[in-house]
């Protein structure tokens, strides 16, 4: 897809399945039974079996192989099969590698999958505690002997550069943990369900690196979630109502890191986000205010605010009192603070609800919708719209 020009790769393919674990704290089981579990309740809600399968995508960092997750699931041969890097950055790029597949007639079934024991085994928050020497791990050197170890630490440096500049109270962020936590509430999938919280529980809730709090940082979750993607010719027969890839985008910007990207010339924006921004409003043809319901990528919330303000949403530092407005539906199965951590892939799941018209949030005619996914990272985003 071209930084420059409007791609052809929107209206081609249409995600058809979705599938969960249960989010838990501790799953008890491998991360290759989440992955198979997954995938399975995906082609069981597109109405496809394994066999109907030959393609299977997923992230570099994700521990079971597509070959060994085709086995375990009882799918075959596979013409088609694909890794994205960048951790969470790789959650929307997924869908699109599988809509590349689809649309190109390298495969006729892809699925996308990620699944992790992220809470009860490795877990991301504990920080960098060993690295083999790469030509990525340079930049991290250049921040770990200071104590910038951990990825709330590195997000902690652009966080309070943006309340420097815009004149800002850490409360700004508070209002996207209520909004998602209030969502979260509701969803019984959700880790915190019935659990809402306020703004003074935000602002008691502990530091982990000022200017974040507690409440500020994603959860830690075993889990996983899949993603059934095929054409849109193939998808008007299938049980589900196809959720039709509008458009898909990767980006990284200049000067850009895996989270330290510390040596822009402004640390206040996302430019990767920004990138993203451009080829799906360049190719959808559609601007902020046609979008129905927003799922942004929510491991911190400060670049919730800062990929709002990317998107043209609002201006540069007012994104707080937009979400505090109500004035997009965000987040609505409660985002990576309230429902769970999946990388992203859960909130894919919410938006195709959304257009399904099932979800506990539900958005009263929602007929397109946007998703994110990580951010300080490489990155990609999706438009996904009902079909018709």
């Amino acid at each position: 897809m071209s930084i420059r020009s409007r791609d052809t790769l929107g209206g081609r393919a249409a995600v058809v399945g979705i599938g969960a674990t249960e989010f838990s704290k501790d799953s008890g089981r491998s991360e290759l039974k989440l992955a198979v579990e997954a995938v399975r309740a995906a082609l069981d809600d597109a109405g496809l079996s394994p066999t109907d399968v030959d393609g299977l995508v997923t992230f570099t960092m994700d521990t079971s192989p597509e070959i060994t997750v085709a086995q375990a699931a009882g799918i075959g041969e596979l013409s088609f099969f694909s890794r994205i890097h960048y951790g969470g950055g790789a959650a929307c790029a997924t869908v699109q590698q599988a809509a590349l597949a689809v649309a190109s007639g390298v495969a006729e079934v892809v699925v996308c999958y990620r699944a992790f024991n992220e809470r009860s085994g490795r877990r991301f928050g504990s920080g960098v505690q060993h690295r083999e020497p790469s030509a990525e791990g340079t930049a991290l050197g250049w921040n770990l002997p200071f104590g910038l170890l951990t990825p709330a630490s590195w997000v902690a440096m652009a966080a309070q550069r943006y309340l420097y500049t815009y004149g800002l109270t850490p409360e700004a962020f508070g209002h996207v943990a209520v909004t998602d936590r209030r969502h979260a509430a509701t969803n019984p999938a959700a880790y915190f369900y019935e659990k809402p919280i306020t703004l003074a529980d935000h602002a008691a809730s502990r530091w982990i690196v000022e200017p974040l709090r507690l409440l500020d940082c994603c959860q830690e979750t075993d889990g996983g979630q899949a993603i059934v993607v095929t054409s849109v010719e193939r998808a008007r027969d299938l049980p589900q109502p196809p959720a039709v890839i509008v458009a898909a985008a990767q980006g990284a910007g200049r000067a850009q890191e895996q989270m330290t990207s510390f040596y822009r010339d402004d640390l206040t924006g996302l430019p990767e986000m920004g990138v993203v921004a451009r080829q799906l409003w360049r190719t959808s043809g559609l601007a902020p205010g046609d979008i129905d319901v927003g799922i942004v990528y929510d491991h911190f919330t400060p670049f919730v605010l800062m990929q709002l303000e990317e998107f043209g949403f609002c201006k540069p530092g007012e994104a707080a009192d937009f979400v505090a407005a109500d004035t997009l539906p965000l987040n609505t199965h409660g985002g990576q603070l309230g429902e769970a951590y999946l990388h992203g892939m859960n909130g894919i799941a919410e938006a195709v609800r959304q257009l399904r018209g099932t979800s506990v949030n539900q958005t009263p005619g929602a007929a397109r919708t946007l998703v994110t996914a990580g951010t300080g990272v490489p990155t990609s985003g999706l438009i996904l719209g009902a079909d018709g």
